[in-house]
């Protein structure tokens, strides 16, 4: 486990699971944390990380509006990240 979830299983399946939801973690921690800062939104860190994160944040945004300043859309994203992968991990055994 680094961020994410913990590596239950040690089939190659289970291994490939782990490791995307540890940088998928990695990357909505990293731009929630660029986020703080006022960097341009046209640099292509801050680009690639939105097109990484998007596709997972967008949907919780949609469902879940802000409270105020804060987005805990990032936290939520998480959270299911972990419980998708755990169960996914568990089945394949």
């Amino acid at each position: 486990m680094l961020f994410g979830a913990p590596c239950n299983g040690s089939s190659p399946a289970s291994q490939v699971i782990c490791l995307f939801t540890n940088l998928m973690v990695i990357a909505i921690i990293a731009r929630a944390l660029l986020s703080w800062f006022n960097m341009d939104p046209r640099s292509p860190i801050i680009q690639a990380l939105n097109q990484i994160t998007d596709p997972i944040l967008d949907p919780i945004r949609r469902i879940m509006p802000r409270l105020g300043m804060i987005d805990l859309s990032p936290m939520i994203a998480i959270f299911l990240l972990i419980a998708i992968s755990s169960a996914v991990q568990s089945a394949l055994g």
